[in-house]
């Protein structure tokens, strides 16, 4: 079986994004972006909601073919155009979109199917920012782990992780990381 890992950056008092959907307090750098480039590039599919995927539409499938990219943005854009994309959207539909598959209804059901399939290289699934689809996803007990990158910063409001949490959610920590901008890796595996 497949792992659904919700990837996410987010402040140390729990926010994904300031009120308003801000991410610009995230802190980034050439070392993160190489760890981070080491795991993701060996997944064949991508999770991603529909406002993360449209804002990872707009600027990654030509990020790697303008005259400044970055060893970061060349590689990421190769990775982004060749993986497969799965959106949960209500409003979108898969007409005309390349390597693109939209899961609108049954979330559970087409979830599982995907983690249950045989296609792929059986690599986790990640789960790319999206926190309405997370939360969507946490709701019916389908993330199967935590990969956050915590920053140095206290939004005190926004976007939460986590909301809604009807019953624990047990956690097993497999790593940690320290980087040098100040960001901490928390790794998670959801406990079953």
């Amino acid at each position: 079986m497949r792992k659904i890992i919700s990837f996410m950056h987010m402040s140390l008092d729990g926010f994904v994004a300031g009120p308003n959907g801000e991410m610009n307090w995230i802190k980034v750098d050439e070392e993160i972006f190489s760890h981070v480039g080491k795991r993701i590039s060996k997944g064949d599919m991508a999770l991603y909601g529909r406002v993360t995927y449209q804002m990872m539409e707009s600027y990654w499938p030509t990020a790697g073919d303008k005259p400044a990219a970055t060893k970061h943005d060349i590689e990421h854009s190769k990775w982004y155009k060749e993986v497969e994309k799965v959106v949960l959207s209500k409003t979108m539909n898969d007409t005309g979109l390349t390597n693109t598959r939209i899961i609108s209804d049954n979330l559970a059901d087409r979830i599982n199917e995907i983690k249950y399939s045989n296609t792929g290289n059986g690599e986790d699934i990640l789960l790319f920012g999206s926190p309405t689809a997370t939360h969507a996803l946490m709701q019916q007990n389908l993330i199967d782990g935590y990969w956050l990158f915590v920053n140095p910063i206290i939004l005190g409001q926004g976007i939460p992780l986590f909301v809604d949490i009807k019953e624990k959610i047990k956690l097993n920590l497999l790593s940690t990381r320290q980087f040098a901008c100040g960001v901490t890796e928390l790794n998670y595996t959801v406990e079953r």
